[in-house]
Parts: structure tokens; C-alpha cells; sequence
């Protein structure tokens, strides 16, 4: 994996300002000691989508109720389940830092975010031309929280993908995910193209789309 520049510093917050020489060494020392320490796992599989009445949908055995969720698939039949992780070194690298030196830490978990999400995409991008080949196209991820997807459907997805056997990837009392950078999403496979951004919502500019997850 390379280091996103862009989204690291987006993520501390300059926005368009960029940073000074300092902080960009030091971004690049901290991508050094991440690099070394990503132990990136993901695993998913696919299931069947049906849409009730009053925002309600069906699939792997979980009944999920989101308006927000429910407009996402609309015209999805089948529904892709998604869990990653960047892995535990990634969590105990960012911890050290937190009680040495915590300038430090916080560029980790911004480089850490952004590396998360890269692999996510990268894994994506290889879903889609799989799915492709079997007529299907991707809506963008969809992740528990998004909306008013419940963060407590965490859980379901967790246990049907069997994270902590496959990938290592756990889930506490609160609904924190271990290791904490770590990703858990739906996708929604359609019969036709939408061309819809992988990286989600956020990465389109097309504020009218019908799929859009937030106004």
C-alpha cells in the first residue's frame, strides 16, 4: 500500500491549506512505521435481498429497518456483505504513540483512516469487475451508522461474515470494532449499472442521485 497524502491531511483537518515541511515529514515517517505494521485482511460473500413494506429488508437472516438503507438498494436483488481490517499491530502502534508522544499518534490515525479506506476501495474495485462477470454491478459501501442504518446491525454482519475466525476482526460491548481500524459494510449488487462511485457518496458530486445515502 502507498501513503494517501491528500486524504491524511484531510483527515488532521488543512483542508485545501497544505502543510508545512515539518508536518510533511512527519507524515512521512509515520507512513513508514504504519506500512511496516498493516497486516490487511478483508472477507465477504453474497446473499440474497428482499425489500419489504415500510423500509424493510431481508437478507442472510438479518431484517433490517432504514429508510436511508432501503433507497440505497433499491433495485438490488442480491446484497454483498463486507468486513476488513488493517489489523492489530496497526492499534498497538497508535496506542504507543498515544502515551509517548501523541502528535505523532494523532497523523497515525489519520494516515491509518486513510489507509483503511484505500484498501477497502482497492478490494472493491476487484468485487467489481467479479461481479461483473456475472451481470451484476456495486452500489457503494454502506456501513452500519451511515443514516439510519443501526449501529447495533453491527453485530449481525460481524457474526454471519464469522470475522473473528476469517479476518481477526471482534466487536465489544459497545460496538467498537478490534482491531479499531477496521471496516464493515452492505453493497448492493444490481442488475444494472448505476455508475456509482466505489469510495461512496462522498467522492460524487451528483447530489440528485436516486441511491444517494445522504441529501
Amino acid at each position: 500500500m502507498n501513503l494517501n497524502y491528500k486524504e491524511t491531511i484531510r483527515y488532521l483537518g488543512y483542508g485545501k491549506q497544505e502543510p508545512d515541511a515539518a508536518i510533511r515529514a512527519l507524515i512521512e515517517g509515520c507512513w513508514l512505521e504504519l506500512d511496516a505494521s498493516l497486516s490487511p485482511k478483508c472477507t465477504w460473500d453474497v446473499y440474497r435481498l428482499q425489500h419489504k413494506e415500510e423500509n424493510r429488508l431481508c437478507f442472510a437472516g438479518m431484517e433490517v429497518t432504514s429508510k436511508s438503507l432501503n433507497k440505497n438498494l433499491a433495485g438490488c436483488g442480491f446484497i454483498l456483505l463486507f468486513a476488513a481490517t488493517l489489523g492489530p499491530r496497526v492499534d498497538l502502534l497508535i496506542g504507543k504513540y498515544t502515551r509517548l508522544q501523541m502528535s505523532r499518534a494523532v497523523v497515525l490515525q489519520a494516515a491509518a483512516a486513510a489507509a483503511i479506506e484505500d484498501y477497502c476501495n482497492g478490494i472493491n474495485t476487484k468485487l467489481k469487475s467479479v461481479m461483473a462477470e456475472k451481470g451484476l454491478y456495486l452500489r457503494p459501501r454502506f456501513s452500519p451508522g451511515y443514516g439510519d442504518f443501526d449501529l447495533a446491525h453491527q453485530r449481525q454482519l460481524i457474526t454471519v461474515l464469522d470475522t473473528p475466525k476469517k479476518i481477526g476482526l471482534t466487536l465489544t460491548d459497545s460496538l467498537i470494532m478490534a482491531p479499531a481500524k477496521s471496516v464493515t459494510a452492505v453493497i448492493g449488487l444490481s442488475e444494472y449499472d448505476t455508475r456509482c462511485h466505489l469510495s461512496g457518496c462522498e467522492a460524487c458530486g451528483k447530489t440528485d442521485c436516486e441511491f444517494r445515502r445522504f441529501s
